[in-house]
């Protein structure tokens, strides 16, 4: 299960600084009360972000492990939050879903593998930011009390994991929440 990681720091802070190492979770998510045998169960890398370990913890009552991920890295897909957005934003200002695919990925993979990498990202960015649009208009109160949206120099999609409380990233699809899309 991941959970989020509040750090204010990028990629590149965050493998220097070797953050992971500092990541703590208080207790098991699933036993709040206490009496598991919650213990740190090591890290481990992510393929495409060279140098990224991810902070892991293990309930062995429950056999489920949990993993602190960072916010500046996408849930369920490999990769950054902002290279996600960004080729959604590559998206809209191409002629075609076509164009933006082959602009986005290249030479190196098929245009149709290209177009069903694209339309995952789609899907999934669409899917949640659908859900956080029916969550606010459900109970609008209570979302922006709990979330103080801010636009910064990040992104929209980091700005805005950044501002929800944990319980509602949990039930948000990924790449933006922790749900599987």
């Amino acid at each position: 299960m991941q959970l989020p990681y509040r750090t204010r720091s990028n990629l590149e802070e965050y493998v220097k600084n070797q953050e992971w190492r500092d990541a703590a979770l208080s207790g098991c998510p699933l036993h709040p009360a206490g009496g598991c045998s919650f213990a740190r169960h090591g890290s481990y890398a992510r393929k495409t972000s060279p140098g990224v370990r991810i902070a892991r913890w293990y309930c062995p009552q429950s056999h489920r492990s949990f993993s602190l991920l960072p916010d500046f890295l996408a849930a369920r897909l490999p990769g950054l939050l902002s290279t996600v957005e960004d080729s959604i934003i590559v998206v809209c200002s191409a002629d075609s879903l076509e164009a933006a695919a082959d602009s986005v990925r290249g030479l190196e993979v098929t245009l149709p593998a290209a177009a069903r990498w694209l339309r995952r990202r789609i899907r999934a960015v669409g899917a949640a930011l659908a859900f956080v649009v029916y969550a606010i208009c459900v109970d609008a109160v209570a979302i922006l009390s709990a979330s103080r949206v801010t636009i910064d120099d990040a992104g929209v999609l980091l700005s805005l994991r950044r501002s929800l409380s944990p319980l509602i990233l949990n039930s948000l699809p990924a790449p933006l929440g922790f749900l599987p899309a």
